[in-house]
């Protein structure tokens, strides 16, 4: 008799929302933390919770602050390892988003360990695992618990020169807008939850969302970068209009420049669309002006949710030939201008051209 292969296990399956997806919509995050008041706020703590940062930044001494941060989801993906090695690909995004260098990690485990084989969760962990190791960094620590739905992700640790601190509200009138990646991973996300993502589109998918943000550390090098940010899951829109209300400042995107994965335009239009996108939508949507003539999909795909998306960069128009020629150096072959900053209260605008 033959003995019958079980079913292979898919990680999605145990979760009702996945990746950056899973994020708590703006409108609803910002009623949440309305009453929790500031708390202590030491002169060393560079850069707290003001602003909807990527990280907390702590003044060590004159050549060193700490950056601190912690991202962690449910699955993206159905394969273990990969669901892994883009969670912690996204989470130590933001220390290179603040433009430090990673010098460790702790693990965040939560797995339904009834339904879950340890060599999946091992697995999970495995790339994890790999991707600090190409970012150079140790698994140092973590916290482990039996949970409903499978989460994973990290603490990040960071250091970097308290000048070269790059925040997301330090854009400055003039400046033009630089995004690393493309967009589009909530839509590809979308399609291989609906069985639509084909084997080219899902190698794609795990390119860009496992592509480590390491250009962020030349980048803060630079006098000429202003403000930093990755853009994640709030979506382009999201965290360009939190870069103008940081700096009190109106940004533009040219929609006709931002780039998005091959793929994602074509299943947007057959009904890829998260459902974070709309709640993203709900939340900010009047702070943004669309142009008439965009296409139909613009508003779908600028609130798309990205995990593990690209560094968007505020930077003088003078420094954004280095700006292009770093992104290209170390892989970002698709970095582009997308956009602009100017003075006029803080707002966002998307144009066709």
């Amino acid at each position: 008799m033959n003995a019958i292969t079980p079913e292979p296990v898919r990680l999605t399956a145990f979760s009702h929302g996945g990746g950056c997806g899973c994020k708590i919509a703006p409108a609803v995050l910002a009623d949440i933390l309305r009453n929790t008041g500031a708390g202590l706020i030491p002169p060393e703590l560079m850069v707290g919770i003001e602003t909807a940062d990527d990280a907390a930044v702590y003044r060590l001494n004159d050549e060193q602050a700490l950056i601190a941060t912690t991202d962690f989801f449910m699955p993206i993906v159905d394969d273990p390892y990969d669901f892994g090695r883009i969670a912690a690909t996204n989470a130590i995004s933001d220390v290179y988003a603040m433009g430090g260098r990673p010098i460790l990690a702790l693990a965040i485990v939560a797995m339904p360990v009834a339904k879950l084989p340890p060599e999946t969760i091992g697995r999970i962990l495995a790339g994890g695992q790999d991707v600090c190791r190409a970012a150079g960094i140790p698994i140092a620590g973590g916290h482990t618990i039996d949970s409903v739905e499978p989460i994973y992700g990290l603490v990040a640790l960071g250091l970097v020169h308290p000048d070269r601190v790059r925040r997301n509200a330090a854009a400055r009138a003039g400046d033009v807008l630089v995004l690393g990646k493309p967009i589009g991973v909530g839509v590809l996300s979308a399609a291989l939850k609906k069985g639509r993502l084909d084997a080219a589109g899902y190698a794609r998918m795990i390119d860009t969302t496992t592509r480590l943000n390491t250009p962020g550390m030349r980048l803060a090098a630079m006098d000429g970068v202003h403000a930093l940010t990755d853009v994640t899951g709030f979506g382009l829109a999201g965290h360009a209009l939190e870069m103008a209300r940081g700096a009190g400042l109106a940004v533009t995107i040219d929609w006709a420049r931002v780039p998005l994965i091959e793929g994602a335009e074509a299943l947007a239009a057959e009904g890829c669309i998260t459902g974070a996108s709309g709640r993203n939508w709900a939340s900010y949507g009047d702070s943004v002006v669309l142009d008439a003539g965009l296409p139909a999909l613009a508003r779908d795909l600028a609130s798309d949710p990205q995990t593990s998306g690209g560094l968007l960069v505020s930077c003088a128009p003078e420094a954004v030939e280095a700006v292009l020629a770093v992104f290209g150096e170390e892989g970002f072959a698709q970095a582009a201008v997308v956009g602009g900053v100017r003075e006029g209260a803080a707002s966002l605008r998307i144009t066709r051209d």
